[in-house]
Parts: structure tokens; sequence; C-alpha cells
């Protein structure tokens, strides 16, 4: 209303004709006079101003470069692809034709793409990374030899497997240690302190002789004093007895040889020493070094005189340790206890080990809880040479690890958190290598694919490059093609360390992955779990346990999800029962028994109602015919037709069999024309079951 009558005072002002008032008071002229009016400030309010006229400011990207940056790092900071950088430096002096995703580029050009892209850079800072502290904890330095004493020796017993090594060991301490093996092989190593009537300690460590357990044996020859070479009289040198004394040699380990089964009617010792110098095991009685003591294991014969043997060798090393210092030992074994977790079996080598210790060994540490000796007593100390059995591992320790004590569990802790960043940086460091050696493999490749489109401008070879490439696309085998092929995922569970890694070291020897992949997905120490069923599951693999057990509900549960559990407590059956487990996922041979053969005499056609049927007059030569079988017609000692007859006949009889010297009338529905003179095989195919080519060695 305001708006109207300041518009009818003006109007009033104005002399004019009605027309004009009209012009005036029109709806265009109108809406423009009011905009005019009403833009004009009054007295005593604030000006609103107009938002209309504000202009936003655009936010340009920004874009971190660096010294002399790659296309592809530059279209990788920039969230472009290769394409977008070559447009960008199109009618500069680059030459595009030239330019690969690994070129470097200049400064003023990444510049000019970041320019030219309407973005906006900033130098990229360089981060310097600040190098750790060594945490790590090693040996300690050679003690006082004023505070040296002497210690029993640690003597590991060697040799093939059946030769008498735990017999012998069963003698010496009066146990039955052969009866609680299971199929009469050791398949740990154990470890006894054995005190002999004259009231010397030996510790003995007792290893595998089975083929499977390499890296056992050269575990006991590093953590051992002598070694004791077991050979027996009747059987002599064998493949395991070289491996022994090979990892003697190498870990420069006296030896004693213990010639065994001697009482047997059939034993040579004599032809047993000779075999041992062709691997430079020289005894006394051919002017060597190396005593030989004939025994009999069973009968206890002359087990005194290796006592004595071993005493007297350990007197001659000087075998002492410091007790007063930080212990230090060795990881023999390690294993997972139900009622007393993670639980390790070591050898004291130096210092005396104490109940509330704090030890680290790889990349776990613990602090001594309980201690056991070998009869599952508890001990309050072991001094050096004592094999003990230590409770209170946070994590299980592998075998053969260094034991080394720590001032307190922080100490612990900064030493596992050291060695864990150690092996992972080391990991990463190879890593790089693979990666590096892979980008060079593609670079080449890339440059040898592109020499053909060196003559082609940029625009040109990306065009011919798409074509390739869809192609390619075009041939790729289908993902169901791919997931067809044999794979048997495993997990293995296993009593203790040393018995997981024998089975993993066997199964690093697979070599038949053309026939059937083989992939272990998890391995572990310990009982199977329902956990270890549902991967298994998941995996479409199997459950191998190596003297170990399965409940009655984890044995329900692979039952009900059908999951393969193998249990086994002699290392040689598992790997039977696997390699007979990836034979049955191979497909079968087909074999071709050929039953008989006939020779086509003559042709002739027969009418069958208002068909023609061609016949082929044949006589059996070889064999039977049978109608059932399959049939073969050679021509010239070519096959050309293979399928089932559609008729065999006597005279004028259908038969099914036609026997050795019978004439007989052949027809086939394949339009294939018969010639006097061809042979016709029958013959039978015959299934049967393909073997894995898979050989572990034993």
């Amino acid at each position: 209303m305001n708006l109207m009558r300041l518009v009818v005072q003006k109007v009033r002002l104005v002399s004019c004709e009605p027309t004009l008032v009209r012009s005036l008071l029109s709806p265009p002229r109108f809406c423009q006079l009011a905009r005019s009016l009403s833009a004009k400030q009054v007295r005593g309010q604030k000006k609103v101003p107009n938002k209309q006229n504000i202009k936003t400011k655009a936010v340009k990207q920004e874009v971190e470069i660096s010294q002399r940056m790659t296309v592809s790092a530059l279209a990788q900071a920039m969230n472009k692809d290769f394409d977008h950088i070559v447009e960008a430096l199109l009618n500069t002096s680059v030459d595009l034709d030239s330019l690969e995703p690994d070129s470097v580029l200049e400064e003023k050009w990444i510049k000019e793409v970041v320019t030219r892209s309407g973005m906006k850079f900033k130098w990229a800072k360089l981060t310097q990374t600040k190098e750790r502290e060594d945490k790590d904890v090693g040996r300690r330095s050679a003690a006082d030899p004023a505070r040296l004493v002497s210690r029993p020796p640690v003597v590991t017993i060697m040799g093939h497997v059946d030769h008498g090594k735990t017999t012998l060991l069963d003698s010496l301490r009066k146990s039955q240690i052969t009866a609680m093996e299971a199929g009469g092989i050791t398949q740990h190593i154990g470890a006894f302190l054995v005190q002999l009537p004259t009231g010397e300690c030996i510790t003995f460590l007792d290893t595998p002789g089975h083929a499977a357990f390499s890296s056992m044996r050269a575990r006991g020859a590093n953590a051992t004093d002598i070694v004791i070479l077991v050979v027996a009289a009747d059987d002599g040198v064998m493949e395991q007895t070289v491996e022994s004394i090979r990892h003697a040699k190498r870990a420069r380990v006296p030896i004693i040889v213990a010639v065994n089964k001697c009482d047997k009617p059939q034993a040579d010792t004599e032809r047993v020493k000779q075999e041992l110098l062709a691997h430079d095991v020289v005894c006394e009685e051919f002017g060597g070094d190396v005593q030989a003591i004939h025994i009999s294991a069973l009968k206890g014969e002359n087990l005194m005189a290796l006592a004595e043997a071993t005493v007297t060798l350990a007197e001659v090393l000087e075998l002492k340790a410091d007790p007063s210092c930080s212990v230090e030992g060795v990881i023999i074994e390690s294993r997972t206890d139900k009622g007393k977790g993670p639980v390790t079996t070591a050898i004291v080598q130096q210092g005396t080990l104490k109940k509330g210790c704090v030890l680290v060994a790889g990349k776990t540490w613990a602090k001594v809880r309980f201690m056991f000796d070998e009869n599952n007593r508890t001990v309050s100390q072991a001094g050096p040479s004592v094999a003990v059995e230590i409770v209170g591992w946070r994590e299980l320790p592998s075998a053969g690890e260094l034991m080394l004590e720590v001032e307190s569990e922080q100490r612990a802790r900064e030493v596992v958190d050291w060695r864990c960043y150690k092996e992972e940086q080391d990991k990463l460091k190879e890593e790089e290598v693979v990666i590096e050696a892979k980008q060079k493999q593609h670079h080449e490749s890339y440059k040898k694919e592109r020499e053909a489109f060196a003559h082609l401008s940029w625009r040109q070879r990306k065009s011919a490059l798409y074509r390739i490439n869809r192609q390619q696309a075009a041939m790729r085998p289908s993902e169901r093609a791919a997931d067809q092929e044999l794979t048997l995922p495993l997990i293995i569970k296993g009593d203790v360390d040393g018995s997981v890694e024998a089975l993993l070291n066997i199964l690093d020897s697979y070599d038949a992955h053309e026939q059937c992949q083989l992939e272990v997905v998890h391995f572990g120490i310990g009982d199977i779990t329902e956990s270890d069923v549902s991967m298994a599951e998941t995996f479409s693999g199997s459950v191998y346990g190596f003297n170990v057990t399965a409940n009655k509900s984890v044995q329900q549960l692979a039952s009900k999800k059908s999951v393969p559990l193998k249990l086994h407590r002699v290392i040689y059956k598992l790997i039977d029962d696997l390699k007979e487990e990836l034979s049955s996922k191979l497909s079968p041979l087909v074999k071709e028994n050929v039953i008989g053969e006939a020779a086509v005499l003559a042709m002739f056609e027969v009418t069958v109602g208002k068909k023609k049927v061609l016949v082929a007059g044949c006589r059996v030569q070889k064999g039977y015919l049978d109608k059932r079988m399959k049939f073969r017609l050679i021509h010239n000692e070519e096959t050309i037709w293979d399928g089932s007859l559609t008729a065999l006949k006597h005279h004028k009889d259908d038969v099914q069999t036609v026997k050795l010297g019978m004439d007989c009338g052949i027809s086939i529905d394949a339009g294939v024309e018969f010639t006097p003179g061809d042979s016709i095989v029958c013959y039978q195919e015959v299934q049967s079951q393909d073997q894995i080519s898979w050989d572990p060695g034993f």
C-alpha cells in the first residue's frame, strides 16, 4: 500500500496526459518502477547485500610433486590416467611418441601438467625415517676362567633307523623307551640324564633315525659335545648313518662308533669299520682317532666300555661352564601341554636356571614357573648340561632357538619387539627385491610389446593397443575353468614343533603340482580342534594329525561336515595316506583290453523294412567278438571309425558273441563303408586309479 501511494504521488506531480499515466501504470513499467523505488534505502534501515553478486572462489585440487617424477607417479598423484598426462602435454616440446609410464619428467613439465589440469602443486615433504635402536640380546662374552667348573658331557646318539639307538639308551638307564614308541622308531628328540655306577653323569640326546627327521638330527648335533654313532653290525653303513656323519662333521663334534648287534650270527664288525673309511671316519684299528666299541644294546653287553670311552673323551675335551653367569641354552623341542600350556625341552649350556628367571628365545619370552626332569619330577634348578622341561612361555619358541636370560620382563618385551621389527624389515627388503625384479620383467615385456608400434603416433598406438587388449580379454579362460584345477588344501597338526617341522620339510619336496596342487593352509601344535575342522571345510581340505588326538565332538563335527580327518602315530604311514588321497583326486586312467579281432571278407546289402543296410561279412581271427563291447574299424593301419555295433549276426540269427574262427555279419549305423581286408577290433575299456608321481624318499 505504501508503494502504491508513492506511485500515485509521483503521478500527480507530473503534469502529463492520461496516456502517459496509463503507460506508467502498465504492468511492465510498473514492475520496473517498483523495483527502482524499492531499491532505495529507507532512512534508519540497514542495507541488505545482494547475494546474487557474490562470487564463490573455486578451490583447486592440490597435487604433491617431487623431483624426477615418472609419468605414472604423476598420474597417480593427480588421480588421473596416463592418457590425461599425454593430452596435457600436447603442443609442447615433449616427444609424446617416446613417452612411457615410467618416463621421468622434468620439473617444468610436471608443473605444466598440473597447471593445465586446473590444479595447483605443492612440493612433497621429505620424510626421513629414524633408525630404531638395537634392543637385541646376544651371548655373553667369554667367562672368567677362574669361575669355570667341569660339567657333564652332552652326548647325542645318532644313526640309521632300527639300528638300536633307543635300545642302547634303554639299557643305559634301565627303562622301556621302545615300548612307548609308535612303530618302534623314535620320532622326537629325547633328552635324558644318565648317572653311571662310577658316579659320572652324562646327558644323552636320542635323535630320530627316520629319513623324515633330518632337521632334528642336525639340531641334535649342534647342541652336543660328543656324537655316538650307532651302526648295526649286520646292516653296515646306511643312508641315515652317512647323513649323521655329515651333521657331526659340520658341527665339528668328535665321534665314537658303537657297533651294535654284535651278538647276531651275520654280524661283521670289520666290514662296518671298512665302510666308515669311505666317509673319513677312521677307527683306531686303522690308525685313526675314532674309538669303536663293540656292543649289544639288547643284551646289555659291553655298555660300560662305551660309557668309559665317553667319559674319557669328555675329560680330554675339558668341558667346562660358568654356573654363576646368566643362563644360556638351546631349545631342543617344544610342544603344547593341556595342563601346562607351552612347554619346551631345553639344555642349559651356561649359568644356572632357577624358578622366576626371565628367558628369551626367538620371538617369545618366558618367566619360568616350573621345571621338570625327564621323569616329570619338579626340579628347583638346572645347571650346565642339564636337560629340563620349562613351563611359563608366552608362546611356543621354535626348536633350535638360542635361549638367553634377561634382567626383567620389560627387557624381554623390548628384545622380542626388536626381533619382530627386524624380521619385518628383512621381509620387506626381500619383497622389494622381488618387486623390482617383477617390475623390470614387466618393463622389458612392455617395451618389447610396443616395438612393433614405434612408427605410429601416440593416438594410433593407443587405438592399436586397445584392439589387442580387447582380443586378449576375450581369449582369457573363465574363472570357473580356473577353479576346476585339482587342489588338496591341508591342515597339519603335530604334538611337538619338531614333528611339524619334519612334516613341512617333507611337504616342501612335493613336485607333482601339475597333477594336483598341494597347499598347506594352516599348521600348528596341539590336538585337533573344531576351528581346524571349520577351516578345512572352508577350503574343502583335509586335516592330518601326527601324534595328536581329536575328541568325540571334533570327530562328529568332521563327519557331519564331510571333512577327512586323518590321525597317525607313524610318520611314513601319514605320508602314505596323503599320497593315497592325492591319487584319489586324479582322473582315472582308461586302458583298452583287446578282446578279439576280425577280418572283413566281403560286403553286401540287406533290406530291413524299407531301408537298405550295409553289412560286412567277417571272420574272427583272434579271441572273440562281444556286441556289448566297443569296436574299432581299421583301414590301412588307420582308425576310420570307433563306436558300438548296430547288429551282430551269425548266419541269420542275432547273437551276443562270436567265437574264434566263426563267420559273422556286422553292421554299424555311421555311414562308413567297409572294404575287404579291413580289420575290426573288439576292445574293452578298463579304468584304473592313477598314482601321484611324488616320491618323498621313503
